[in-house]
């Protein structure tokens, strides 16, 4: 709520004037229901007066939002991280057709952490592990670990592999921008901005399973790289080719696990690694 001239308007009136599409009585109905809350994520009511310099959170409604049926666990937690193994089709925070559909609105639920927040994304098709931060005076020092690539974060994937290659590892390195539409990414001429280590591990019934390891975090990078490669992993509906949006078909996720973090904990000195439990179709 910035600073305004008094009188101070009712918190109805402010969010009307400042999100003119929903009308007063929309916002007033909605803090009746308990669903504008205060910093201290506590609805607020009818009598909450306006305060300048105040935060207040509304999580948007989406009507008929589609479910995503499989659970996230919890694979650590301690004062400071959260460490959560997210399914294939569910995202990381909200976006879209989801809201409540979000793993970090899913943990939330489940741990009463209003305060908890993801260190890093996957995307909605990727399962695997997910870094989460539940103290804000330690966030920083972790983020921090991402920035100056202290964190080792390895991969797995399945590709078709109708011949065995000359080679099986690769050090892929280009400059990644976004193409069209925008969630798509696209390779350029240019400095490098991303960077992978590909191995392939094994080949079996003209699949390949691979190792992969991003040196950077460029959206969509590894399915790009692998793409460019010659192995476009398995069920991708955006490389090499966008495929025609269609619902999604729970029974054919994007064969890519985020398969494990490793890294020094910059608060207990402890080496830290986490395994995820999902599996490919291997």
């Amino acid at each position: 709520m910035p600073e305004t001239d008094k009188p101070y308007p009712s918190i109805a009136e402010f969010l009307f004037k400042r999100f003119p599409a929903i009308s007063a009585q929309q916002w007033t109905q909605r803090i009746r229901e308990g669903k504008v809350l205060d910093d201290g994520g506590s609805a607020i009511d009818a009598h909450t007066k306006y305060a300048p310099a105040k935060r207040l959170f509304y999580f948007r409604e989406i009507e008929n939002e589609p479910v995503i049926p499989f659970a996230e666990q919890i694979l650590f937690q301690d004062a400071q991280i959260l460490v959560a193994c997210k399914p294939h089709f569910l995202p990381v925070t909200p976006g879209g057709r989801y809201v409540e559909e979000c793993l970090l609105n899913r943990l939330r639920a489940k741990t009463g952490i209003a305060d908890l927040a993801p260190l890093h994304r996957l995307d909605r098709a990727t399962a695997g592990v997910v870094l989460f931060s539940v103290n804000p005076s330690t966030r920083g020092v972790y983020h921090d670990l991402f920035v100056r690539g202290k964190i080792a974060k390895i991969y797995q994937a399945l590709a078709p592999v109708n011949m065995p290659p000359p080679q099986n590892q690769w050090l892929v390195e280009n400059r990644m921008v976004r193409g069209e539409p925008r969630f798509k990414m696209k390779i350029v001429s240019g400095a490098v901005n991303a960077r992978s280590r590909v191995q392939l591990l094994d080949i079996k019934d003209k699949r390949g399973l691979f190792r992969l390891q991003p040196l950077t975090g460029k959206t969509h990078q590894l399915r790009l790289h692998m793409s460019g490669l010659g192995f476009a992993i398995v069920n991708d509906r955006v490389y090499p080719d966008l495929q025609a949006a269609r619902d999604d078909d729970f029974t054919q996720p994007l064969q890519l696990v985020a398969a494990q973090i490793q890294f020094v904990d910059p608060i207990s000195g402890q080496n830290r690694e986490f395994t995820s439990a999902r599996k490919l179709l291997w």
